[in-house]
């Protein structure tokens, strides 16, 4: 038998299950499978043989229909850093142990950088060892830092979310003809492609966020406070709208005196908090009102705003993939090539796996504007696209209705 193992790692998209989506349409129109297994809480449910049967669990159209836009991840995720094979063989032989059992022969991991490292690292394995497994990669993540694709799955819809949500708090801020300032936080901790998007709050006449830093650029207080006041000069309600991972020129976040220095399962520093840090600066420096807010967990949660176009590339994704492990790659990851954008048109590839874990691509320095708080018309002109089209949801008892595997 030829039977598949799909799974999903890392932080959830509002486009992740239409990436596994597209791994199940892939399956049911080729013939090539058998059996599609689905590991709960990513590489751990191969590692543990915690597996799920999708055939069983999604059976019909309406099925696969209701997953593609339900948000988060179906099967569950993780955040296992796998080591080198050299170092913990006994990690990858479970994983092949799971794979013998269950007549596995491709495995599909939906995940960004981490979990494609996890598809580089078991790929090798498998060659160095001889044995006929097919292992491949489909992108996902809200920051948008995957290196050889254009972008990612789940930052569209998230990018989206975070124009809307700045363009009704502009609304909401210019209200009164006092003197305010409210930061925005939104998620990006090298890469500042989410809080580009602010920018996209200015596509209907708005003027959005008026000021915006990313993590790219250097931060400096007194350069922010200045900008600060100069904006105010202009208008009472002023907006603004930061990477979390906002640092000054020797490294150090913004956030680090209001964070409690601990570090997830990769080392990586909790960062969260440079809104408050900052909320702090321009009440001690200039003393007018002033607020925080943290977009956190709802970036990359809003289903109900979800970008169509980021919905059907994820789709196409999933299904690219699928397409290549059966067709005999291996150690590689759907990739999507921009051929033009207006008119927008994409082609889907597949990359080198091992070129992308490990690697971060980050806003070029020249789409943000020399005075490091904007973002410029190439910024703009990239982005545009990646939020169009609405979702047709389906309701149910007034909420969106949405497909649990478990």
């Amino acid at each position: 038998m030829n039977n598949l193992l799909v799974a999903q790692s890392g932080g959830p998209t509002v486009a992740i299950n239409a990436t596994l989506v597209g791994v199940l349409q892939g399956v049911r129109a080729s013939g090539k499978v058998d059996k599609v297994f689905g590991a709960k809480n990513g590489i751990e449910g191969a590692i543990n043989d915690n597996l799920l049967d999708l055939n069983e669990l999604v059976r019909d159209t309406q099925a696969l229909d209701t997953l593609t836009y339900t948000p988060s991840s179906a099967l569950g995720s993780c955040r296992f850093k796998m080591k080198d094979w050299r170092e913990d063989e006994e990690t990858y032989k479970k994983i092949i142990d799971t794979f013998k059992k269950h007549d596995i022969k491709y495995f599909i991991y939906i995940g960004g950088n981490d979990s494609m490292d996890t598809v580089d690292k078991l790929s090798e394995y498998c060659k160095v060892n001889n044995l006929d497994y097919y292992i491949m990669g489909a992108p996902k993540t809200v920051d948008n830092d995957l290196n050889l694709t254009d972008h990612c799955p789940g930052f569209g819809s998230a990018a989206k979310y975070i124009a809307t949500t700045i363009s009704e708090l502009e609304r909401d801020i210019n209200v009164y003809d006092v003197p305010a300032v409210t930061i925005v936080e939104i998620m990006g901790r090298n890469a500042g492609w989410l809080t580009a998007a602010a920018a996209l709050a200015r596509v209907n006449g708005g003027s959005g966020a008026d000021l915006i830093y990313l993590c790219e650029k250097d931060f400096d207080n007194d350069r922010f406070i200045q900008d600060v006041k100069d904006m105010l000069a202009k208008k009472p309600g002023v907006l603004v709208a930061i990477s979390e991972g906002i640092k000054d020129s020797t490294g150090a976040y913004v956030s680090d005196q209001t964070s409690s220095g601990a570090v997830d399962n990769f080392g990586h520093k909790y960062i969260a908090g440079a809104a408050r840090a900052l909320e702090q600066l321009v009440r001690d420096k200039i003393g007018c009102k002033v607020r925080a807010v943290e977009l956190n967990l709802m970036q990359r949660s809003a289903a109900h705003i979800a970008s169509e176009t980021d919905i059907m590339e994820s789709l196409m994704l999933g299904q690219k993939a699928f397409n290549g492990a059966v067709n005999g790659e291996t150690a590689k990851m759907s990739a999507i090539k921009r051929l033009s954008n207006d008119p927008y048109r994409v082609e889907f590839i597949l990359v080198p796996v091992s070129e992308v874990a490990n690697h971060e691509k980050v806003v070029p320095m020249g789409w943000i504007t020399p005075e490091g708080n904007d973002v410029t018309d190439e910024m703009m002109a990239y982005l545009k696209p990646l939020i169009l089209g609405e979702t047709n949801l389906k309701y149910e008892n007034g909420i969106p209705k949405q497909y649990r595997l478990y």
